[in-house]
């Protein structure tokens, strides 16, 4: 979609059962892809030395190697993946070592060389390491799909800076007609950290979750994918203790079961390549100006919207005295909790700080080359500094530097509005179409259902019967004549300021000498409105469209899927 078209667009998530939002349309792709491709080929800029074709080349290669080497340590891909994995890195219990070894020198060798053939097409979606709900897991067999039809490799970003505030999954329970939810954990709560240092912290629970899922859902729902997924889960709990790669790689190797054919990757590899440090460098270097574009797309944001929350989409980046706020997270592996970075500027250095514990030297001048500040932040690395992308630049990267194509979920949709102004603005390029899709699945449950119009309908039909009951009692024999004649008298009677009252009160004492022939009515519509309630209430509950996947039958979601899916991928 273009800027405009998702600027004019009003985005919401769809409401009812099996309900979609694709756009553009799958049949549009190719020339989307198409477009996306020239743009990335013809649009240049200079990122302290590199070009944005250098840049591009190297982060997708780098993209490709890490992804290809973190999937392989946990699936196999050698049936569909024609190219090798890259020589020199080995994988132990689900995380890569060797993936962020490069040197500035080899790798601008690399970015140099021209390509003895055309690049691969690269289609990318993300999503944190938990268990969403079907219509976010809907992005992965789409991307999937749209990567097979079109000859692209697929690659799912596991944004594992993100921090895990509580370890719960809501579940249904009860019965149909008196449904109800519990939060149930599947580990210790600790504080919020991110997913790349979150470790499982109670073994025993963590171990007894499925079970514990499976019944509480079980007079609800049938066969519940929890059934198959946890044993996955624990099994890779098995290979490591790092709580978001158990739960993302095991839905990863759900989905090879089913026949999905795409790579994944932590964001924290992606972020710790040669490439994304170069891209950060020059963030860093250019930060007074880029602070003050991100600031003002922020706004227009909020002003098109009329949002005045100071945190949506995102809140500003903060200025201190001398120190800007980046647009990135900083922590270490001693204390992993997240912090802002903050950058303050002399005339060949940048100092970096979270503000607490935290600081170093990075040499780097607004206009100078990046090198030695890339070495540097690799340098960084090796001592356990964890420096990433906050979500508006992580999108901004992955649209305009690594893939051919990003399949957004609505929410990044919205979000992005920001991230097109940036690429706009600070970048001078146009920015890449992308692609929004999100679906509502409800859980196969049998029930009567009541809208909130059939609660509207009663209580209008209640109303009526108080204020004009003679509606109601046309044609019948038994009911006194006097209150009807006495009210159509004083309706016909102009109100006038000397009769108001009295002709209040005359009709509102004819109104109410007529309840008695309406009550039996009025019994059945006030037990009509009491069981609509409770089926509303029930509704909320049954209805609520976050469940996780893992609650849902295979044959629930696998329908669904197929139907909206590429017939020919």
């Amino acid at each position: 979609m273009s800027v405009t078209q998702i600027n004019n667009r009003r985005l919401r998530a769809p409401r009812e059962d099996r309900a979609v939002l694709i756009a553009p349309p799958f049949g549009q792709v190719a020339d989307m892809v198409a477009e996306n491709v020239r743009l990335r080929g013809q649009q240049d800029y200079d990122f302290q030395g590199r070009s944005l074709v250098q840049l591009s080349q190297l982060a997708r290669r780098e993209l490709l190697d890490a992804a290809r080497r973190y999937t392989t340590a946990y699936r196999d891909t050698s049936l569909w993946e024609a190219t090798p994995v890259a020589d020199g890195g080995t994988v132990h219990g689900g995380s890569a070592t060797g993936v962020a070894s490069y040197s500035p020198t080899s790798s601008a060798a690399i970015s140099a060389t021209p390509l003895a053939q055309p690049e691969p097409l690269i289609f990318l979606a993300g999503h944190q390491p938990q268990m969403f709900h079907p219509g976010v897991w809907l992005k992965d067999f789409a991307l999937g799909a749209l990567a097979k039809q079109h000859g692209a490799i697929a690659v799912n970003l596991v944004v594992d800076s993100d921090t895990l505030s509580t370890p719960l999954l809501r579940v249904p329970g009860g019965s149909v007609s008196e449904p109800q939810t519990e939060l149930i954990p599947f580990d210790r709560p600790e504080p919020a950290i991110p997913f790349e240092q979150r470790r499982i912290e109670d073994r025993e629970m963590f171990a007894t979750f499925g079970r514990r899922v499976a019944d509480r859902i079980a007079p609800l729902v049938a066969d519940p994918l929890v059934e198959q997924y946890w044993p996955l889960v624990l099994s890779r709990a098995e290979e490591t203790d790092n709580l978001g790669m158990c739960l993302s790689q095991a839905r990863h190797q759900m989905e090879g079961r089913w026949g999905l054919q795409t790579l994944e990757v932590p964001q924290s590899l992606v972020c710790a390549g040669e490439a994304f440090q170069w891209f950060m460098a020059h963030l860093l270097a250019q930060l007074p100006r880029f602070r003050e574009v991100y600031n003002e797309a922020v706004r227009d944001y909020r002003r098109r919207h009329r949002i005045r929350s100071a945190a949506h989409p995102a809140p500003e980046l903060a200025e201190d005295g001398p120190w800007l706020e980046a647009p990135l997270w900083v922590w270490t592996a001693a204390n992993p909790w997240r912090r802002r970075l903050f950058a303050q500027f002399n005339s060949n250095e940048i100092l970096l700080s979270d503000r607490h514990s935290w600081q170093s030297r990075l040499p780097l001048g607004p206009d100078g080359d990046a090198a030695a500040a890339v070495a540097k932040l690799l340098e960084l690395q090796q001592e356990g500094v964890k420096i990433c992308s906050r979500a508006l630049v992580t999108t901004l990267w992955a649209r305009l530097v690594l893939g051919d194509l990003f399949i957004h979920g609505i929410g990044g949709a919205k979000y992005d509005e920001v991230t097109n102004l940036l690429i706009e603005r600070f970048f001078g390029v146009q920015p890449p179409g992308l692609m929004i899709l999100s679906g509502t699945l409800h859980l196969p449950i049998e029930r009567h259902r009541a809208t909130a119009d059939d609660a509207r309908a009663i209580q209008r039909e209640l109303r009526e019967m108080t204020y004009h009951p003679e509606r109601f009692l046309k044609g019948s024999q038994e009911v006194p004549r006097d209150p009807l004649l006495n009210k159509k008298t004083w309706i016909e009677t102009p109100q006038t300021p000397q009769n108001a009252q009295q002709r209040c009160r005359a009709i509102r004492q004819a109104n109410e000498s007529l309840q008695p022939w309406l009550a039996d009515r009025r019994r059945q519509l006030v037990a009509r409105q009491a069981e609509t309630a409770r089926l509303l209430e029930a509704e909320n509950i049954l209805a609520w469209r976050e469940y996780a996947f893992c609650l849902y039958p295979e044959s629930t979601v696998r329908g669904f899927f197929a139907g909206l899916l590429p017939k020919n991928a």
